[in-house]
């Protein structure tokens, strides 16, 4: 009876952790499906199709939104705090987009260096530009308080949200926009990546994590079950917003990205939907070493294992628990051979996610090659590291701001 139970236990993690991801599989071609069929409809997918197929993310030339329609207007809000060195690229960036109805308004939350000069002097550039001064922000989540200052002041329905370290595409307004027509869409989602930030293994992995990230993210959404976001790169319907009670309403969290589409979810009609499209990808800067790395991915990985919405934390910790389980199972080969099944489903199934990340988002990724069989090895490894660390209460800081 003992043997036939573990066996029952050993080949059963691997069917269920298998076909967990078969399932998000499916989910993750649902959602590049209905986009791509957002597209058709606007009649903008060929435009896409060259720019995926001819150029990285930012070559892309700009398409209408839909002809002889009135553009929406749409608020580009930006929190910044600090960001003279890492801002330039963002504001070249948005000075590209030609969309005719876009506000900016940055939140200067506390700046003590250059970066609110960088910002009259965009602001003097001809677009509509507000900017915000922040004397005080009493938090707790300081990011939150400073966005919603900024959505207290904007004028547009649509709400789309950067960061200040980040280049985003030519199109990317008019490509964000054109996935919102729908009013029953409350959230777009969209793809932000990793720029490498040199040689060697350390960039490359930060560049594959994220991808992979926003590949888990996507096949979940697909399946309707989005639980996540990167507040880098997202747009939202200021009627859904209203109808979970603002941003001020979502539940403290150090992802509060997170928490926005986790509560939008399970509190409104709207839907959520992921963008997949090359049009659509945001370029962020890379930390710099692997303590920044450690502390950042501890904090999104804290985010999921300790949501405030139920399904999500779920979710999540059960995806956490089995991959970790497959790795923990390795140090014990050597006394329990037959435990082989838990690693060897871990492998394969991200052997498959490698695939598909590198199938749908490669255009925005280094031309790595056979390297990332290595990225294919050290991801569950480094995602069980997370989820002890995170298990452990590890603490992770949000530049000077501590987050539980």
């Amino acid at each position: 009876m003992t043997a036939f139970l573990f066996d029952l236990f050993r080949f059963g993690f691997a069917l269920i952790f298998t076909g967990l991801h078969c399932v998000l599989m499916l989910g993750l071609f649902l959602e590049w499906h209905r986009d791509k069929r957002r597209l058709l409809e606007t009649g903008d997918l060929p435009a896409v199709e060259a720019h995926t197929r001819e150029a990285a993310p930012l070559c892309a030339s700009p398409s209408s939104i839909t002809e002889g329609s009135v553009p929406p207007l749409v608020s580009v809000i930006v929190s910044i705090n600090n960001e003279e060195t890492r801002m330039e690229e963002l504001l070249r960036s948005l000075s590209a987009q030609d969309y005719p109805e876009a506000e900016y308004i940055f939140i200067d939350d506390r700046s003590t260096d250059g970066g609110p000069r960088m910002l009259r002097a965009f602001a003097g550039g001809g677009k509509q530009v507000t900017i915000i001064t922040l004397a005080e922000n009493p938090g707790p989540n300081h990011k939150q308080y400073a966005l919603t200052k900024g959505i207290e002041t904007a004028r547009g329905n649509l709400l789309l949200f950067t960061d200040a370290d980040c280049r985003v595409p030519p199109d990317w307004i008019r490509a964000m926009v054109r996935r919102m027509e729908d009013p029953a869409l409350g959230i777009i989602i969209g793809p932000v990546f990793k720029r490498p930030g040199g040689r060697g293994f350390f960039h490359l992995y930060q560049c594959f994590d994220h991808a992979v990230r926003y590949m888990y993210l996507a096949a979940s959404t697909g399946l309707g079950a989005a639980g996540g976001g990167f507040g880098n790169n997202l747009i939202l319907r200021r009627e859904a917003l209203e109808a979970i009670g603002g941003y001020g309403a979502v539940p403290f969290s150090p992802t509060e990205d997170a928490a926005l589409v986790s509560r939008m979810r399970s509190n409104s009609k709207y839907r959520i939907h992921s963008a997949c499209g090359a049009d659509t990808h945001v370029l962020t800067a890379g930390e710099k070493n692997w303590t920044a790395f450690i502390n950042q991915t501890l904090r999104w990985n804290n985010g999921g294992l300790f949501s405030p919405e139920t399904v999500t934390r779920i979710n999540f910790t059960f995806l956490m628990i089995t991959m970790s389980m497959g790795m923990l199972a390795i140090p014990l080969l050597p006394l329990f051979p037959s435990l082989w099944p838990l690693p060897v489903s871990v492998f394969l199934v991200m052997t498959a996610n490698t695939i598909a990340t590198l199938a749908l988002f490669g255009v925005s990724l280094p031309k790595a090659g056979a390297a990332y069989v290595v990225q294919d090895i050290f991801t569950p490894l480094y995602f069980t590291f997370l989820t002890i660390l995170g298990f452990c209460r590890f603490k992770t800081r949000w530049k000077e701001h501590a987050a539980a």
